[in-house]
């Protein structure tokens, strides 16, 4: 879930787009253009991932003005290529949308943290967890930190979008309209979590070192 049009009071948008400068300095703080740099195949991966992520989501079901169902993709980017590049990511992402008119400009920040910030959090807390935590299995990491964190972050944005109305919605039958979308999130949870979780299944086994979070010594080398 993201919003495409001004719905929210003014101080909550100021506030979001706010959260995201901070998420974003942080993620560029992290120096993420040296992997890049040190490594050609990954700047050819990591921008094909977005450009396709773009594309995808256009792929999207709205049928008010103001908020569209579609499926992120955040917890596979910050798998792939750990949380400040798929942060970057997702910022090119938003503001494609809002280039290509999509997306009030307002709203950028807004759905930087609903999309972004949120779910990487998510996925970076699941992540972690897994990694310390759970058995050494590759199924481990595929099925719990990745189809499983897929679906929590999907429901994680859905919250964070009616956490906003609740707190600031300028328009009532806005918040009884996102009310009633938020009814579809049990459908969005597990196809976010299906194809992210497939896709990070065949990138597992066939390019593993693709994978940034996935440690071949840890998962593979042991069983």
């Amino acid at each position: 879930m993201s919003f495409s049009r001004m719905v929210l009071a003014p101080w909550i948008v100021w506030v979001a787009t706010g959260v995201a400068l901070v998420a974003l300095a942080m993620a560029v703080s992290r120096r993420p253009w040296q992997a890049l740099l040190q490594d050609h195949a990954m700047q050819h991966r990591w921008l094909a991932a977005t450009v396709a992520v773009t594309v995808l989501w256009q792929l999207r079901a709205q049928a008010v003005d103001w908020l569209t169902l579609h499926l992120m993709f955040t917890t596979l980017m910050t798998l792939l290529f750990r949380a400040p590049l798929a942060l970057l990511s997702l910022a090119l992402v938003n503001l494609a949308l809002v280039l290509v008119g999509r997306v009030e400009w307002p709203m950028l920040g807004v759905n930087l943290v609903v999309t972004g910030v949120v779910p990487v959090l998510v996925t970076v807390a699941m992540w972690r967890w897994v990694d310390r935590c759970l058995p050494k299995h590759p199924m481990v990491f595929l099925f719990v930190g990745g189809f499983w964190c897929a679906a929590l972050s999907s429901l994680a944005a859905g919250l964070a979008v009616l956490g906003l109305m609740a707190l600031g919605s300028s328009d009532p039958q806005a918040m009884f309209q996102a009310q009633e979308y938020a009814r579809f999130l049990p459908l969005l949870m597990p196809s976010e979590a299906f194809i992210s979780g497939m896709l990070l299944s065949i990138l597992m086994f066939h390019h593993p070192h693709w994978v940034a979070t996935f440690n071949d010594q840890r998962y593979l080398d042991d069983q």
